[in-house]
């Protein structure tokens, strides 16, 4: 079953694929907007794509595509752009573009709606071993190395900001790259780099990599202590504790105590309600569909759902949640 759907994802994923860097949102060849390939905002597009496609091209002519970008930022301005139809945001860009704050100040972008929430995004600061003093996040203070933070404009980038800023540390103070997931790792393999910022859901492709080449005991991802999760949440109160187990990744032997953020699907604003309907009930109808094809998914249950979203739903999404009975908080409805 799990080899029939991959081949699936991968036939729907090149058929789809061609042209799309140039084309426009429509109301029914969908885009989704995603993130750079090493991480999981790709792989989880991908698989929403291709269930929508099997599902909804038939008999509603509704297909969708993924597309890679620079994440959470590019994102929004693509939905408000009208460059896509659809996208994977961090709660944080989301509740930052509503609502006209961090780097929205005073320029907030209210053409997107939410869906569902999709998954945790796990924080994931990886560093070489030798640059590692207390295996903490304050070990990025007066880091000697370059530092990627990640693609400019992203999610990535912003979020990292965001978290180096709270437990004291200027991010504008570290040498910094911007690159993706899979070009950080290969310049830390390189030695180019000392550490990257790689949030994502668990496991991720790009720190399996990491592990698998280097070894776990040539790099380390950094912890957070529970006065720097207190510091972060004095600021960003969405963020919570997540541990990743040892044995997630090749050679992992202890616990790695960090933090996460959800992620959402949104849309935009004035796509047709029966689209969104039928885009929400969909999902909810064929979880293990997208269970098999990432493990971040397993999180995503009818029941929590609206768990942390930081903007409205759409009606559509409405629609579908009150047929399946569900308490929606007024704060959503606006």
């Amino acid at each position: 079953m799990l080899k029939k759907v991959l081949s699936l994802i991968l036939v729907f994923a090149f058929t789809l694929a061609v042209g799309v860097s140039k084309a426009k949102a429509d109301d029914q060849k969908l885009i989704i907007a995603t993130a750079t390939t090493g991480g999981t905002f790709y792989p989880v597009g991908v698989a929403i794509g291709t269930l929508l496609s099997i599902k909804l091209a038939s008999s509603d002519k509704i297909t969708a595509t993924a597309i890679n970008s620079a994440g959470s930022g590019e994102n929004i301005q693509m939905l408000n752009n009208k460059e896509a139809d659809l996208a994977i945001l961090q709660a944080l860009f989301g509740l930052n573009a509503y609502n006209g704050t961090g780097p929205y100040e005073g320029k907030p972008v209210k053409s997107f709606r939410s869906i569902t929430m999709l998954w945790k995004n796990v924080e994931h600061f990886p560093v070489l071993a030798k640059y590692v003093k207390t295996g903490t996040i304050i070990d990025l203070k007066d880091f000697p190395k370059k530092f990627s933070i990640g693609k400019r404009g992203s999610g990535t980038e912003g979020s990292g900001r965001a978290i180096l800023s709270a437990v004291g540390i200027d991010p504008d103070s570290l040498d910094l790259e911007y690159l993706g997931y899979n070009p950080s790792v290969q310049a830390m393999m390189d030695n180019r780099i000392g550490g990257a910022n790689i949030p994502a859901g668990v496991p991720v492709s790009a720190i399996t990599q990491l592990y698998a080449q280097m070894g776990a005991d040539k790099v380390k991802v950094l912890d957070f202590t529970d006065e720097q999760l207190k510091q972060i949440r004095a600021k960003y109160p969405i963020w919570l504790r997540y541990v990743i187990p040892a044995g997630t990744y090749p050679g992992q032997k202890e616990d790695i105590k960090t933090i996460a953020q959800p992620n959402f699907l949104a849309v935009r604003e004035d796509l047709p309600e029966d689209v969104v309907y039928k885009i929400t009930k969909t999902i909810y109808e064929n979880l293990p569909f997208l269970n098999n094809i990432h493990k971040a998914t397993t999180a995503m249950n009818i029941k929590e759902a609206l768990d942390g979203l930081p903007v409205p739903l759409h009606p559509g999404a409405v629609k579908y949640y009150k047929e399946v009975g569900l308490d929606i908080p007024q704060e959503l409805l606006k």
